[in-house]
């Protein structure tokens, strides 16, 4: 390099570095882009979660997980305003809470800014530490119609604190069989919307596995030979499984996606709501489908349909 074009070089780039430092002494930190945060939506909400760091930026990760999250809440803000405009009140029950990031965004997205309605969102969890966390945070935030119970899917059927029946009850990546105790939880309580996002689906895939030797005689069982396919298939199977079994209560079901796969392999959005439809023929097919497979002794109760009786009266 020649001398001169040397010194050039050296101030240009002592130039930059001051310009950088100045920045970070004197200016605020960018905000985060317009397309990620909605209206109205609380900075300091997405700070304590974690999904805006301290200084207001979005990582790829939180920057998914909010994309995720917020995208899950177009799907349920027209269901929560269905409900709302038919009784003026909401109860929500959000299982599998985790940190709850689905039921303070809801809060903060949907009640927070419809103080109008009397909403109630519970959010179930197990775990004693991320309870006591969510609970400060509900204090900290002001929301006071968020509560947490720590409990299991079965005890919050009988618990007192939830009311006897549910207008919407979410489950958002429960893991393996949380999501069908989230199902059996809305079917219980009479829930009219269920919104799922189930996560892995292990149970079904073990029972495949265990019982292959048997199923080997059809070559259905092709299908799940394979340990790969034996995965695959089971998680395919257990949520057809679902949607047949809300069939089978009275629901109509729908099955989209939650975000595009570039987001979350985790993509399975399943929305039921209860129309008082005919079970007959979705319970029929449910019974088939697990004699079909050899596995309905082991999971004929978790996949259970209604009463005989009960089929017969709905029929048109």
């Amino acid at each position: 390099m020649l001398p001169e074009t040397a010194g050039h070089h050296d101030r240009t780039l002592m130039a930059r570095r001051q310009g950088t430092s100045a920045k970070k002494a004197g200016k605020e930190p960018a905000p985060p882009e317009k397309h990620d945060i909605r209206p109205g939506q609380s900075l300091e909400l997405l700070q304590e979660l974690h999904i805006l760091t301290r200084d207001g930026k979005l990582n790829q990760d939180s920057r998914r997980k909010l994309k995720q999250i917020n995208h899950l809440y177009q799907f349920i803000e027209p269901l929560l305003e269905d409900v709302r405009r038919a009784n003026r009140s909401i109860t929500l029950v959000d299982h599998g809470a985790g940190k709850s990031y689905l039921g303070f965004i809801l809060y903060d997205l949907y009640v927070r800014q419809n103080r109008e309605a009397e909403c109630r969102i519970f959010g179930i969890e197990t775990r004693d530490e991320l309870v006591d966390k969510s609970r400060d945070l509900a204090r900290r935030l002001g929301f006071d119609a968020k509560s947490f119970l720590n409990l299991s899917v079965a005890d919050a059927i009988h618990a007192d604190a939830i009311p006897q029946q549910v207008d919407m009850v979410t489950a958002l990546h429960a893991c393996d069989t949380a999501t069908d105790d989230a199902i059996r939880f809305a079917l219980m309580k009479r829930a009219r919307f269920v919104v799922l996002a189930p996560c892995c689906q292990a149970e079904v895939a073990a029972v495949l596995r265990r019982n292959k030797g048997k199923a080997l005689a059809s070559s259905l069982a092709e299908l799940w030979r394979r340990p790969l396919h034996t995965r695959e298939f089971g998680s395919l199977v257990t949520n057809v499984l679902r949607c047949l079994q809300l069939e089978a209560h009275g629901y109509q079901v729908n099955v989209t996606e939650l975000v595009g796969w570039e987001h979350s392999l985790k993509n399975e959005l399943i929305m039921a709501e209860y129309k008082d439809l005919p079970r007959r023929k979705p319970a029929q097919r449910l019974n088939d489908l697990l004699r079909m497979l050899g596995v309905e002794e082991e999971l004929g109760s978790r996949f259970f349909t209604p009463p005989e009786e009960r089929l017969i009266r709905n029929e048109p």
